[in-house]
């Protein structure tokens, strides 16, 4: 049993870590321009508090038997760190003004859930606490693909749904929902849990409608995906003159 939860540790820690490299072509893409275009930083900070919370979570005096939750968001927390530095350097004032507001916030929030289990909380109440504060956060980044599920369903088009992230966002759900169930911690199972059938609905809407990929021929503004680990990164692109942007 315990192997069997390290194997799947290790299996969730290589599918996350694709999946938070995936926005590196958007970013160097935003590099080369010196523009951030369409793009929003938003996913970025929320999936950056995600991380947070939920390396704090894996640390041993919070849960134990969770490291592998922290190393995997620990390098996932300084990675998005790098990505919101970049979109801060590039954004207009007041873009950058925006983000730099909900990047204190993020801090803001993590500091406090830190500081309150560090001195308030002890014992199961420390790890309900944080392990619901994680929970929530990486509920909601796996929720971020229904926009463009909608829009495949509504357009019959996977242009903008890649099937190799689907494919991660469902190997990646799954690998952490297993390695939840082995170690009896519904903090981890639950969420992944919900990532593990969001992305098996990803694949399912890519087989419908993959033989439509590319039809669109008109200039409309739509949403790309991006994902990240125990959650995703959702980003408005524009796609103008009948071709779209760079993605993953």
């Amino acid at each position: 049993m315990d192997v069997l939860h390290f194997l799947f540790g290790v299996f969730g820690n290589a599918t996350a870590l694709f999946l938070f490299l995936a926005p590196t072509i958007t970013f160097k893409r935003i590099i080369r321009s010196k523009s951030i275009e369409q793009f929003s930083g938003i996913p970025y900070v929320m999936t950056l508090l995600n991380c947070l919370l939920s390396a704090w979570y894996g640390l041993p005096f919070v849960s134990k038997n969770n490291v592998l939750v922290s190393t995997i968001n620990g390098a996932g927390s300084a990675i998005e760190t790098i990505y919101v530095l970049i979109f801060i350097i590039y954004a207009p004032k007041k873009e950058k003004a925006k983000v730099l507001g909900l990047l204190t916030l993020v801090i803001t929030i993590f500091t406090g859930v830190a500081l309150v289990s560090l001195f308030a909380l002890h014992g199961n109440a420390r790890k309900l606490f944080c392990g619901c504060a994680a929970a929530v956060f990486s509920i909601i980044m796996y929720g971020s693909p229904l926009s463009i599920m909608r829009t495949v369903i509504k357009t019959k088009s996977v242009e903008y749904m890649p099937f190799f992230l689907s494919l991660f966002v469902f190997l990646c759900g799954t690998s952490w929902f297993v390695y939840g169930l082995l170690g009896r911690d519904p903090f981890v199972a639950v969420p992944n849990g919900v990532g593990c059938g969001l992305g098996a609905l990803q694949l399912i809407l890519y087989f419908i409608y993959r033989n439509n990929k590319g039809e669109a021929k008109k200039p409309i503004s739509t949403h790309s995906l991006e994902i990240g680990p125990g959650k995703v990164h959702q980003e408005k692109k524009l796609v103008a003159n009948g071709s779209h942007d760079e993605r993953v």
